[in-house]
């Protein structure tokens, strides 16, 4: 089986590139046996979604905001290794 694959699609026209490649950082440094490839796509019409293996995971337009580094390492961890603990990053919701 091929190790996940995230795409961030951001907003060109918004100036999203370093918002989307921190996010990418993030998510690379915190999964960085599990993940394959993280891949950042630009788009425009204020789009920043992130996809694992294709699925739609954040969207910010659906969310009404962007996701905050915890919740989007939570969300691809409860997809890719449900098990694994993410320290403080895995403090309990409010």
């Amino acid at each position: 089986m091929a190790a996940p694959r995230i795409e961030i699609n951001y907003c060109t026209q918004c100036r999203w590139l370093m918002r989307a490649a921190w996010m990418a950082q993030e998510l690379l440094t915190t999964f960085e046996t599990e993940i394959g490839e993280v891949a950042l796509a630009p788009g425009t019409g204020g789009v920043f979604d992130v996809r694992l293996n294709g699925d739609l995971i954040y969207s910010r337009k659906e969310a009404g905001r962007f996701p905050e580094s915890k919740e989007l390492k939570q969300l691809v961890r409860d997809r890719i290794a449900p098990d694994r603990a993410l320290g403080h990053s895995d403090s309990k919701k409010d």
